[in-house]
């Protein structure tokens, strides 16, 4: 199951102001509001869809349920691609795949359960499987 909304008001986004630059240090604008441990971004860059949903399996599978997940984060930015050895010129290709664009200071993933020795060790794996710094918060 691939994330992507339902609808969107354009079909293809222009890419945008470089994302690095619009990056400065880390804020802690957001705070950790139900979960008692969480996954926080640290540098900025590009989540996609699979990667969401790869990490949102992985602490499914680790925590069972003795935990509950909060997905902080979907692809709502379309990337488009053209295929292979065509011509230059003919337009912007299709849409390829979602990404979501991650800020740092940015909660990805809360996880709200008893067993934080648990939580720890499923977030810290989870952390391989992003592109970006990350960090893990206790309450």
């Amino acid at each position: 199951m691939l994330l992507k909304p339902v609808r969107s008001k354009f079909k293809k986004q222009q890419k945008g102001k470089s994302f690095k630059k619009i990056c400065g240090k880390i804020c802690n604008l957001t705070k950790n509001s139900n979960g008692s441990v969480c996954l926080k971004a640290i540098s900025c860059g590009r989540i996609t869809s699979n990667q969401i949903e790869s990490v949102r399996q992985l602490l499914s599978k680790n925590l069972k349920k003795l935990g509950k997940i909060k997905v902080s984060i979907f692809p709502d930015t379309p990337i488009t691609k053209k295929p292979i050895e065509v011509r230059m010129g003919k337009g912007k290709g299709a849409v390829d795949h979602w990404i979501f664009k991650v800020k740092p200071g940015f909660l990805l993933y809360e996880i709200e359960t008893s067993y934080i020795s648990l939580a720890l060790k499923s977030l810290k794996l989870s952390q391989v499987r992003l592109p970006i710094k990350t960090r893990i918060f206790c309450n």
